[in-house]
């Protein structure tokens, strides 16, 4: 019963997740892309910080935690989202998240550059080289389609290697900090930088609101922001980092579907086999953990 419910939970983060792909697209119509990340965790930093002050253990940063804070607020919530929300202007959600999902094979790259005791042995190299291809059929140029726009995944590229960078950044540091004090007081430092990134591009404050991107807003703050994470919270407690990672390869399923139902958005060739691609490439640089995950699984 306890495994059912774990993959229920599961299942249930990736199509939170996924469908937050399309909730920013809505709410780019009428928000710029910093001001909407900045907006967005404005909101989300109260829930996940409340969240971790009345958890247990710990919740105030001290000493080197700073370094693993300042690393994800500057990386993971100003960098990668500015990014993330300025390519998802050119591209459907299906295809920001396919990009976004090789995030774990571009951090354990990374990782094996940065990290002492981290190999990059041939197959490694080979998934890695395998989700950058996945990208690169994602991205194949398509004049004829927005869609494939070049512009709009070498955004969204960036906005995944911003998150690796952080990633492999915090991982040195090695806090003890709770995850959800880390990612809650990462919010307080990434939002007034996307506020200064707003007002620096010279994205207009002035919003006009509709009701269909004060939802997608509603969306991104309680259920994509609050309730996914505290979601990921419990299932990273339960599943460990390697299997929870996972996840990057059920939100582009759910990002297709809800971008097609609610936005009208289709779904190329190039994006199913850029997935698979990338997928492919998640296999092989993790096949180790992947394998040990799927002996516990099935021994239980």
């Amino acid at each position: 019963m306890a495994r059912y419910r774990t993959a229920v939970g599961f299942v249930l983060l990736g199509a939170v997740w996924g469908t937050s792909f399309p909730a920013a697209k809505a709410g780019l119509e009428v928000l710029p892309p910093a001001l909407l990340a900045a907006f967005r965790f404005d909101a989300v930093a109260v829930l996940v910080l409340g969240y971790a002050a009345l958890g247990e253990g710990r919740w105030r940063p001290a000493g080197r935690d700073w370094l693993a804070v300042v690393a994800a607020g500057v990386c993971i919530i100003a960098a990668h989202h500015a990014l993330l929300f300025a390519g998802q202007q050119y591209v459907t959600s299906a295809v920001a998240a396919v990009v976004v999902s090789a995030i774990p094979v571009i951090t354990a790259g990374a990782s094996s550059v940065a990290l002492p005791g981290e190999r990059l042995d041939a197959p490694t190299v080979v998934g890695l080289l395998l989700g950058l291809v996945g990208v690169a059929v994602v991205a194949r140029p398509d004049t004829g389609s927005v869609d494939a726009s070049a512009l709009g995944v070498a955004l969204v590229f960036g906005a995944a290697m911003a998150w690796a960078v952080g990633a492999v950044a915090i991982e040195r540091v090695r806090t003890d900090l709770p995850t959800p004090a880390l990612q809650g007081w990462a919010m307080v430092v990434g939002a007034p930088l996307l506020h200064v990134a707003s007002l620096a591009l010279g994205e207009s404050q002035a919003v006009a609101w509709t009701p269909r991107a004060a939802v997608a807003m509603a969306y991104l703050v309680v259920v994509a922001g609050g309730a996914g994470y505290l979601l990921y919270f419990s299932l990273l407690d339960l599943l460990g980092s390697v299997e929870i990672n996972l996840v990057n390869y059920l939100v582009p399923v759910f990002a297709a579907l809800a971008g097609w139902a609610a936005l009208g958005e289709s779904l190329t060739a190039a994006t199913v086999v850029g997935f698979a691609v990338v997928f492919a490439g998640f296999a092989l640089v993790k096949r180790r953990a992947l394998r040990a995950e799927l002996r516990a699984w099935t021994a239980t």
